[in-house]
């Protein structure tokens, strides 16, 4: 008789868990996005992303000494539970793994949109297979998963120096200080707009109990993927700039195949198309690998069914959760344009982040002597700065947001609190805060 395993295979180091982080920020949406965010900013699109960047850090760091203090696959859910009521951790649990899975079906169909660059077939075919050889990955365990992101992450790494690399003799030929007809109000709208760039960082975190020494190593490979995303942006958008100019950037339909093109003669699509099926596919194996890890956190502390904590014999993957992650990702594929959709998932990330910033500020107050390996520094009569700052950023980019994700994410929250309540019904779900 087989012995089921009953934890999670501790495999990873800093650089598995920072190739996971770089992967899951750096998607495809940078090649289209930094198009948009030039003709709101001009030649001082760089400081857009510079900016971004540090408003990321701001909640990065919140998640780093939550990370710190509960190093846990439980993750979000597993933090706001020490600090709010269990409905609202099962709330934020439930708004991140859904997230997950829309971001997973959405991100493969962008897959297939760029496979029929070499084989046309429908895009909902091509994100169907996709999704197939990634659920495939997953069931295999982290180990094979994080080698396959790791040499994917170096990729996608390798093709973003690639355009920096092609563009640099051209730095120089374009003021980058210049407002290109744009204010400095323009560089804060393009950074709301490419804080989405950014978004992804947080979900290393849920590789917790996967990594060795989670305590020191899950703060570090936080902040380490975005500080690395944050410099190759900046390059990517300097380069390009120089490059073609910035209302010729700001213009065109592919902006980053626009620049190869213009350097390399006619072959920029090409190029561009292959790294972003690379992107595609780490994003996507990424987004089940962290929906699956988190219903399992969640189960582990009895606010799922206890199914979705069982592990493969061999792998220690839960098997249960992986498969339900790729079918409801499949799901939406079926569904076809996600566009609006996807939206579901800007909401849950800005609710979430706020449930994160809070639970810092709360747990310093809640739980002053609890150990905190890493710990935000700076804090005015104990309340901490960072967090403040972080809660600040949120709700500076909420304006951003489309009218149709508010509406949908508060849609998906009264889906949420009705599940809460039929778990609890059925005496599922009374752990918690």
């Amino acid at each position: 008789m087989t012995v089921q395993p009953r934890r999670l295979d501790r495999a990873l180091g800093l650089w598995q868990v920072t190739a996971s982080g770089v992967g899951i920020i750096i998607g495809a949406g940078v090649y289209v996005l930094i198009g948009s965010a030039t003709a709101l900013a001009g030649p001082r699109v760089w400081m857009a992303f510079v900016a971004a960047g540090l408003l990321s850090v701001f909640t990065g760091i919140s998640y780093a000494e939550l990370a710190s203090m509960f190093p846990s696959a439980g993750a979000e859910f597993e933090y706001t539970r020490h600090a709010f009521p269990s409905w609202v951790a099962f709330l934020v649990g439930w708004i991140m793994f859904v997230g997950l899975m829309v971001a997973a079906a959405a991100v493969a169909l962008g897959f297939g949109h760029y496979a029929t660059y070499f084989v046309p077939a429908p895009d909902r075919v091509w994100a169907l297979a996709l999704l197939a050889l990634v659920t495939l990955v997953a069931l295999t365990g982290i180990r094979r998963s994080a080698r396959l992101t790791l040499v994917l992450s170096v990729v996608q790494v390798g093709g973003l120096l690639y355009v920096i690399a092609v563009g640099a003799p051209h730095v120089g030929q374009v003021d980058l200080l210049s407002g290109g007809g744009t204010g400095y109000e323009g560089v804060l709208a393009a950074a709301a707009l490419v804080f989405f760039a950014f978004i992804g960082f947080d979900e290393v975190i849920t590789l917790a109990e996967e990594t060795r020494d989670p305590t020191r190593t899950i703060p570090r490979a936080l902040l380490l993927a975005l500080a690395i995303s944050a410099l190759l942006y900046v390059g990517v958008a300097i380069t390009a700039v120089s490059v073609v100019g910035a209302s010729r950037l700001g213009n065109a339909e592919r902006p980053l195949a626009f620049v190869l093109d213009h350097v390399l003669g006619g072959r920029g699509a090409a190029v561009v198309a292959v790294i972003a099926l690379i992107a595609t596919t780490n994003t996507t194996l990424l987004c089940i690998t962290a929906a699956s890890r988190l219903q399992y956190g969640m189960a582990e502390a009895g606010a799922l069914p206890a199914g979705f904590s069982r592990l493969g014999a061999r792998s220690r993957a839960p098997i249960v959760a992986v498969g339900l992650a790729a079918a409801v990702a499949a799901g939406f594929v079926l569904v076809g344009d996600l566009t609006l959709i996807a939206s579901v998932t800007d909401f849950a990330v800005y609710l979430v982040f706020i449930a994160v910033n809070l639970a810092v500020i709360l747990l310093r107050f809640q739980a002053p002597g609890r150990a905190r390996p890493f710990r935000a520094a700076g804090s005015v009569r104990r309340v901490p700065v960072i967090p403040v700052l972080g809660l600040v950023t949120v709700f500076v980019m909420l304006p951003a947001l489309r009218w149709e994700a508010l509406a949908l994410g508060t849609a998906l929250c009264g889906l949420g609190l009705g599940a809460f309540a039929l778990l609890r019904r059925r005496g599922i779900g009374t752990v918690g805060g």
